[in-house]
């Protein structure tokens, strides 16, 4: 049968040299992500979501096991990756429509200035920011600023989107504007996404499948099929199936913690 995964990782092990002696981050971590898939990462704090990132980004290799990445063994960091964060990082010298560019100035592309700015102004119009192209980053609100650094990790139609946390320090209301907003680019936009996320409910309005790790060091503990469909609301995380869903997940992260009662063996 075909390999369709996007997104693998077999049998990796990766642990940092620290002051206070080695730290065992990840430990013989596989998983596979099939392209064109959105998928969420949860799991107790410190567990080695981030460097998982970094990793099948390629700005990290792994001390054992392989990534692989459309068919390829990451060794170094991809193009084909566009990268968001908790913090959006944009260049206050520059205007919006300037930092959405700066990964068209990096990455080899044939388009022209004119075609550039066009694609630029595509996606600022579809996350609501038409009209703040000329703007400065500190003449925008936070969750303005996360829309403006969603564009720039699209511009150059990446292959694959790895999103760390970009809507952590954003207030409730605007979380879920955003969360939205998610979902429109996911339609417009032909690209796997890899979330990490401490947010159960995040996790489950945005994503297919939702990934389970272990405490440090990390291993896949738990998988769920998220099925809501293409086309849900916020208004489905108020049903059964969704709250059924949260449940469950609270008592994998509580069982990766060895809080949870029925605590099993990994």
């Amino acid at each position: 049968m075909e390999n369709t995964s996007h997104i693998e990782l077999r049998d990796v092990s990766h642990t940092f040299d620290t002051d206070s002696g080695p730290l065992h981050v990840l430990d013989k971590l596989s998983l596979k992500i099939e392209k064109g898939s959105f998928v969420a990462v949860v799991g107790p704090s410190g567990c080695g979501k981030s460097t998982l990132t970094r990793l099948v980004s390629g700005l990290m290799i792994p001390q054992e096991g392989e990534v692989w990445l459309g068919g390829n063994i990451v060794k170094s960091p991809r193009s084909t990756v566009g990268m968001a964060f908790q913090n959006p990082v944009l260049l206050e010298w520059r205007t919006i429509l300037d930092n959405v560019l700066l990964p068209l100035e990096i990455v080899k592309t044939s388009l022209n200035q004119k075609q550039r700015e066009d694609r630029a102004r595509e996606l600022l119009a579809l996350v609501g920011l038409e009209g703040f192209e000329d703007k400065r980053p500190s003449e925008l609100s936070g969750g303005m600023r996360q829309r403006a650094s969603l564009c720039r990790s699209l511009v150059h139609r990446p292959e694959v989107l790895i999103l760390d946390e970009p809507f952590g320090a954003l207030d409730a209301f605007t979380r879920e504007d955003l969360w939205q907003i998610m979902h429109e680019l996911r339609r417009e936009e032909e690209f796997t996404c890899l979330l990490i996320t401490h947010d159960l409910r995040e996790s489950v309005f945005l994503a297919d499948q939702v990934i389970v790790l272990s405490a440090r060091p990390a291993r896949t503990q738990y998988v769920l099929d998220v099925k809501l469909g293409d086309n849900r609301t916020l208004e489905d995380l108020y049903t059964k199936k969704s709250v059924d869903m949260l449940a469950d997940l609270r008592h994998q992260i509580q069982v990766a913690q060895g809080r949870a009662s029925d605590e099993v063996a990994a």
